[in-house]
This record gives C-alpha cells, sequence and structure tokens, in this order.
C-alpha cells in the first residue's frame, strides 16, 4: 500500500496523518513545497515529487507512469481531502484500476465504504490492484512509530502536458460558506439550544465575520435545518479547526469526538455541567440564543456582518 498525498505549498491536507499510517508510514508527498513538509512521527519513507501547481490532469499524466514502476503500489491511498477526491479518480483512469471512495478502512483485500451520509457501512473485497480515498478522522490514530526517522528521496518529474485537459485561470481564495469544514480552520457551530431555523443563517453570518464557517449537530441536520456536510461528529464530518465556538451544544460524545484537537474551544451553554462547556477553555453560562443575537447585533454595528434587515431583503 501506497499513500499519495497532495501538497498544496507545504500544507498537508485534512487526513494525511491517517492515510500515511494506513500505509505503513510510507507515501508519496506530490504537489508544491513537499520538502518543507515535516513528516517526523507521521512515516519512515517519503518521496517528494514537485509537480507545481495543482492541475489535476497534469499531476495525473506524470504520476501514472511513476506509479506503474514503483513496486508493491497494488493499493494506492489517498486523503478524502478535497485536492484528493479530485486526484484520485484521474489516477484510477490513468491506471485503469477501480476507484474505491469514501473508505472508512483499507487492506489489500477489504475496504470499508461510508454511504447515504454515513448511515451505511459496505465492506468490499477487492479482486486486484485499485484507488482508494480514506475519510479523514475514522480512522482516529497515526503513525504508531513516531521515533522511527523518515528515510526521504526526491523524484524529479520532466514537464509533462496535458493539452486536451483543463487548465486553471485562476485560483480564488475559499467561500467559507460552502469550505468543506475538514477544511476550515475556524467553527462556530450550533446545537439544540438554538431555538428555530432561521439562527443558522445568523450563525453562519457571524462565523464569515470572524473568518469561520458554520456547523451543526446531528440534531440539527435531522431537523433538516442546515445539510448534512454541516454536521461535526462520527456519523458526519470529523474536523479539527484552530477554533471552535458552540452555541447550545451539550456535548454529546458523537459530537464531541468529531472535533478532533481544537487549540481554543468557546461554548456558551445555559449548562455549565454539559460535557461541552467541562472542555471549553471559555465556558459562557449564557442563553445561547440571547448570547447570540447580541454578538450578530455588535458585528453588524461595526460593519462585520450585515444587519438582519439587510440580509433578509
Amino acid at each position: 500500500m501506497l499513500a499519495v498525498i497532495p501538497i498544496r505549498d507545504g500544507e498537508l491536507p485534512a487526513g494525511a496523518d491517517e492515510t500515511l499510517a494506513d500505509c505503513g508510514g510510507v507515501g508519496w508527498l506530490v504537489g508544491t513545497g513537499t520538502t518543507d513538509v515535516d513528516v517526523a512521527g507521521l512515516a519512515i519513507e517519503i518521496t517528494d515529487i514537485d509537480l507545481g501547481d495543482f492541475e489535476v490532469g497534469r499531476w495525473s499524466a506524470a504520476l501514472a507512469p511513476l506509479l506503474r514502476a514503483e513496486p508493491l503500489t497494488d493499493v494506492i491511498v489517498l486523503p478524502h481531502s478535497p485536492d484528493g477526491r479530485d486526484l484520485a479518480p484521474r489516477l484510477a483512469v490513468a491506471l485503469d484500476r477501480p476507484l474505491l471512495a469514501g473508505c472508512s478502512d483499507v487492506i489489500p483485500d477489504r475496504v470499508k465504504l461510508i454511504r447515504r451520509d454515513g448511515r451505511e457501512e459496505h465492506t468490499m473485497h477487492p479482486q486486484g490492484p485499485f484507488v482508494a480515498t480514506l475519510l479523514p478522522g475514522v480512522r482516529g490514530v497515526g503513525f504508531e512509530h513516531d521515533d522511527v526517522p523518515a528515510q526521504r528521496r526526491t523524484i524529479v518529474v520532466a514537464d509533462v502536458d496535458s493539452p486536451s485537459d483543463a487548465s486553471v485561470v485562476e485560483v480564488l481564495p475559499p467561500d467559507l460558506s460552502t469550505i468543506d469544514l475538514t477544511e476550515a480552520h475556524r467553527i462556530v457551530g450550533g446545537g439544540a439550544g438554538l431555538d428555530e431555523e432561521s439562527r443558522f443563517p445568523q450563525l453562519a453570518r457571524v462565523a464569515a465575520a470572524i473568518g469561520g464557517s458554520m456547523g451543526a449537530t446531528r440534531v440539527i441536520t435531522d431537523r433538516a435545518w442546515v445539510p448534512h456536510d454541516k454536521q461535526i461528529g462520527t456519523t458526519g464530518v470529523i474536523v479539527d479547526p484552530d477554533l471552535y465556538v458552540s452555541f447550545g451544544i451539550s456535548g454529546a460524545v458523537q459530537h464531541t469526538a468529531g472535533l478532533g484537537n481544537p487549540d481554543h474551544i468557546i461554548s456558551v451553554n445555559t449548562d455549565p455541567h454539559c460535557p461541552m462547556m467541562q472542555m471549553s477553555d471559555l465556558a459562557i453560562v449564557a442563553d445561547a440564543n440571547e448570547t447570540l443575537d447580541e454578538l450578530h447585533a455588535a458585528l453588524a454595528a461595526d460593519g462585520s456582518v450585515a444587519s438582519d434587515e439587510s440580509a433578509n431583503g
């Protein structure tokens, strides 16, 4: 098994550590700034391949012959990050292999696939080489032999053209309202303590004002107040932000297990003893709805967010 990790400007994508761990600490870092990535504790054998700026067609065309020539690559695993999801199907086509996307577990003769928004798990037994993507957060642990120094090598790739492929015209900053929660550095989450559906557009505006994204608990997505891709937890999206702010979330284990290890947690709840408050760096004992109103009004006053009237009309 070989991990293939797309790298942009020396930054590891979400799920890279788990993908490397699943592949025994053996992987290729492909993209830009690969040699800047610190792999201590993540791997034992790393190959750095500078492919230039992300262009999925050109990348797959460059990687396919290298992967065919590499021994012991019957199973190629990428993280189920945005770039991993783009690159994996192109590699599968280039290598003439099936793609098994959205896996919770990958070994050469068995994979577990998560389907229907996390409500179903399907086990498959591949009969030959394949390409897979591993969902971030489901494995839960990284490489276990962190005292083993990584061996590194570099492969220099000649320029590869892909004239028939789409070209990248411009890379825009992420839209915080639609960004994958797995990639969000700041998240503002809402739970059952918020009293109506309109609270969540309000929560999204507050999140955007602080450079963050909106998330929610399962009870909220079950009510269809927000889409499932905004659900944080073991049956939703596994996240790992720098800052997590929660409004009206009690902290059921299914939710907190999906939070990763935020550097800072702020919670607003009327129950000072609920799990979410207990794990917070700053616990504010107050009504989440009233606090959200006050925060939204304060941000609207200085122009950070639109007022309720202008936002609705």
